[in-house]
């Protein structure tokens, strides 16, 4: 099993989530967070537009899914395919237990 992580600079969480559900990826975890890159963010007028402020943190989209390690390829290039910017990082899994039957492995992510 891997992990998929991917950091989106632009809301292209729904285009990702719908084109992964295509695929039989059906759990991911969305979270809306602050951060930075190399890019700066949009400058911000403030005082009636005789300020200029520059941000130092952008919202950005995380989103994360456990994956069978056979459709890792088609994963990262559904998320390429349909983000703009961002990053991708992908790990190992050691191990998966569903809490509720208590059953272990990659059954516990389908």
């Amino acid at each position: 099993m891997l992990k998929i992580q991917a950091i989106l600079g632009e809301n292209d969480v729904m285009a990702i989530s719908e084109a992964l559900k295509v695929v039989g990826i059906g759990g991911l975890t969305v979270t809306k967070v602050r951060g930075r890159g190399k890019r700066p963010g949009p400058e911000i007028h403030a005082s009636k537009g005789s300020e200029i402020f520059v941000p130092q943190f952008n919202d950005k989209y995380f989103i994360e899914a456990i994956i069978p390690e056979s459709k890792e390829d088609e994963v990262v290039n559904i998320i390429k395919e349909n983000g703009r910017v961002g990053k991708i990082f992908v790990s190992q899994v050691l191990r998966a237990i569903d809490i509720a039957t208590g059953e272990e492995g990659e059954s516990t992510i389908m």
